[in-house]
């Protein structure tokens, strides 16, 4: 099978290849892949939304050549939504059917920044990234997750954690998108030294990998302009075809591997347990929180 065209929110989208097997260990092929993009659409559009895409394309499948796109290549329908940025039209991921466009192009990792184009350099959350060395057992991760939940609590800030979809947790703080990129960079920078003091033996602020030894980089530095991460629900280029899924502190707490959510278990995970990310990609459950006094105290005490 060749081609076929499919019909989604009024738009047709021709699907080439849809046999092609994406993830050969997995056994998945772009149809399959197409078929979970339909259905996890609902949970990882609101976050998307009005960011602009960041896409890596593996064209022939993840054991082939990589390609990353930040603006629209050759022909791209009228209708996939779109804003010039730098002399660039860049793709807003704002629909199903722009994401079975992306996705049928060879689209595999979706990557978006931390504000919204329409509020350009004010993030919307604060993010840390937890990237362990390849040696570091994921209960290492956990644990470093739980003293920064612990460390944020104290800050009086309500936190979220997702699987970055590889090997590490990546943890969200909702604030008021009114604080530009300057200042919650003070405040990722000083809850990283803080976490270094607190952790020496598992952490490290080397942004160098050779230089990170077998210790967990505290990656507060991502979040800045034009720097982007996996959204939610983005499947990774990972031999299992590993989801980046939001997670509850009870499951940190209790355990599991990054690798227990796959495209084939995450639908599932989606009709029992919901969108657990709503808190920061809905309107309605989204909770803004303020940190003029965070800032306030780093400005007094540095």
């Amino acid at each position: 099978m060749e081609k076929q065209i499919v019909a989604i929110e009024g738009k047709e989208v021709e699907i080439s290849h849809p046999e092609r097997v994406i993830w050969p260990e997995a056994g998945i092929t772009k149809l399959d892949y197409l078929k979970y993009l339909i259905q996890a659409a609902p949970f990882l559009l609101p976050y998307t939304r009005d960011r602009m895409l960041m896409v890596w394309r593996y064209p022939n499948g993840i054991q082939g050549r990589r390609v990353e796109e930040r603006s629209i290549h050759g022909h791209a329908p009228d209708w996939v939504p779109r804003v010039e940025y730098a002399d660039k039209e860049r793709i807003l991921l704002n629909d199903t059917a722009t994401l079975v466009w992306v996705a049928n192009r060879g689209g595999i990792e979706l990557h978006v920044p931390f504000d919204r184009h329409d509020r350009k350099d004010y993030p919307t959350e604060l993010v840390f990234d937890l990237d362990p060395a390849d040696s570091m057992p994921f209960d290492a991760v956990r644990e470093v997750a739980l003293k920064l939940r612990d460390v944020l609590e104290g800050l009086s800030l309500q936190s979220f954690p997702k699987t970055s979809g590889a090997t590490g947790l990546q943890i969200f703080v909702p604030i008021e998108p009114k604080y530009t990129f300057e200042e919650t960079r003070r405040i990722n920078t000083f809850i990283a030294r803080y976490m270094l003091q607190q952790m020496p033996r598992l952490i490290t602020l080397e942004r160098v990998v050779e230089k990170r030894g077998d210790k967990l980089y505290f990656d507060y530095l991502q979040l800045w302009r034009g720097r982007t991460m996996a959204a939610a629900y983005s499947v990774r280029a990972k031999p299992r075809a590993t989801v980046s899924t939001p997670v509850t502190w009870n499951e940190v707490d209790q355990g599991f591997h990054p690798s227990d959510f796959t495209i084939v278990t995450v639908p599932q995970r989606l009709q029992k347990v919901g969108d657990l990310f709503r808190a920061i990609s809905s309107s309605e459950f989204r909770t803004e929180q303020p940190v003029e006094e965070i800032l306030k105290f780093i400005e007094r005490t540095s």
